[in-house]
């Protein structure tokens, strides 16, 4: 049997309940009224993991579930957190100003996108590993503090017996394995980004994402989020509505790792890289969800003219209400990571406060990517390296962490490059060399700047 996940309304309740936990409605009397009326009819909380086997839920219980969903989403949060974009800026008191795009040293755009590609394949064989497995597998080959990436070779059986490999990841990402840059959403993400500004231009709307995702998105390679939003899509519905209806996922991660691009191509004007995200990120997130790739994507703006990391930050959240719950969280772990030399400590201290989120949420990830750019200090081993010691979304925070650190620095060394080839299961672009995908960017740069 073929079971879908993320997208059966049995399977989103408890997800909801969830999310209504944290977005300040869980002890509404509604809520908890709709939470009884779950679980009195033998509802769970739990949802069946990702590509687990299981029957279908009787018709009783998922009609139910329909029903629920459609009231929670009824109930609107009490927290000052807008998704509209006039809201957003309004909300900014440090908002910047729009300026015409800096033209960057090539080199700086190129070693962008090299970091994306290094940080996500670091990245890639430990997901889903909890941190103290990734920390066990380090230390048992060798390379713990991270510096390097992940082997196979001299693995001790029983600790590869505990912390399996991600299985569909090891065999293209490990030390031994690596032949150049393998698929992954986190990548094809980006390649979707560059394709909508290349198709559509700096006017491009969140019509023209959705409709670029139709053209050349496999269904099957969109998760959470973004799975539920291109089910809408085929439902007929029109954004935003496609990232509210039944989609308990819209402040996970997901707009976050499609954001790099449109940083890059808006090099020193944070503002518009932040405009561009919010209209690709509306489609699928609300709320932390979308701040997630505005700040994303200013940093990354920033980071192709900026001196340091701190000046990259400071962008990032310059996009960002800072009463929101991302908001918060970054400034704490910039805090954490600067008073603190040792990251193990650092990461203690994100897991004290958002280690009751799900490993792929916006917020805990966004913190932990802060907290690695500052630890790192510019050093790319060091950032990518901390990004993934964190043990939530591993492929995803270091990619843009990797984004980051190696347009600042303005070039990766060699040993995190592979050969200039890149897989991708998009149309046209499998087979893609990143030096390539600079210079289209780097054409994108030239056009804003007429």
């Amino acid at each position: 049997m073929i079971r879908l996940t993320w997208v059966q309304p049995e399977d989103l309740v408890g997800h909801e309940l969830r999310q209504a936990a944290e977005d300040g409605r869980g002890a509404l009397p509604e809520v908890t009224a709709v939470a009884a009326r779950w679980h009195a009819a033998g509802g769970h909380d739990a949802p069946p993991r990702a590509g687990a086997s299981a029957g279908s839920a009787p018709e009783e219980l998922r009609t139910l579930a329909g029903e629920l969903l459609d009231e929670l989403a009824a109930i609107p949060s009490p927290l000052p957190e807008p998704s509209g974009f006039e809201e957003i800026v309004a909300s900014c008191p440090d908002w910047p100003a729009a300026r015409l795009p800096v033209r960057p040293e090539p080199g700086r755009v190129l070693a962008a996108w090299w970091g994306r590609a290094a940080g996500c394949l670091l990245g890639k064989p430990v997901e889903k590993i909890p941190r103290e497995g990734i920390r066990a597998i380090a230390e048992a080959t060798g390379n713990w503090p991270i510096r390097g990436w992940f082997t196979a070779k001299g693995l001790p059986p029983e600790i590869a017996e505990r912390w399996p490999w991600n299985r569909r990841s090891a065999a293209t990402s490990l030390a031994e394995n690596i032949d150049g840059v393998p698929e992954d959403d986190d990548l094809n993400y980006a390649l979707l980004a560059l394709s909508v500004l290349e198709r559509h231009g700096p006017g491009f709307t969140t019509e023209d994402v959705a409709r670029t995702w139709l053209d050349a998105l496999p269904a099957g390679r969109v998760f959470t989020a973004e799975r539920a939003a291109y089910r809408n899509l085929l439902m007929g519905l029109e954004p935003p509505a496609t990232a509210v209806h039944r989609n308990p996922f819209r402040e996970w991660i997901g707009a976050l790792i499609r954001a790099d691009v449109y940083g890059w191509a808006s090099p020193g004007d944070p503002a518009t890289a932040a405009s561009w995200a919010w209209r690709d990120a509306r489609l699928s997130h609300t709320a932390n969800g979308i701040y997630g790739a505005m700040f994303a994507a200013a940093m990354c703006a920033q980071a192709l003219v900026a001196g340091s990391v701190n000046e990259v930050i400071e962008a990032g959240l310059s996009v960002v209400p800072p009463g929101s719950r991302l908001a918060e969280a970054v400034r704490q772990a910039v805090a954490d990571a600067a008073a603190e030399p040792g990251f193990e400590r650092v990461a203690d201290r994100l897991y004290a406060r958002h280690g009751h989120l799900h490993w792929v949420h916006t917020v805990n990830n966004a913190a932990l990517l802060a907290a690695a750019l500052v630890h790192g200090a510019g050093d790319f081993a060091a950032t990518v390296g901390a990004a993934v010691a964190g043990g939530w979304d591993t492929d995803s925070a270091a990619a843009t962490a990797g984004s980051v650190a190696g347009a600042l620095a303005g070039g990766v060394p060699e040993r995190w490059t592979t050969r200039d080839r890149l897989a991708s299961s998009l149309p046209g672009f499998d087979g893609v060399s990143i030096e390539s995908l600079a210079a289209r960017t780097l054409a994108l740069i030239e056009g804003g700047r007429r």
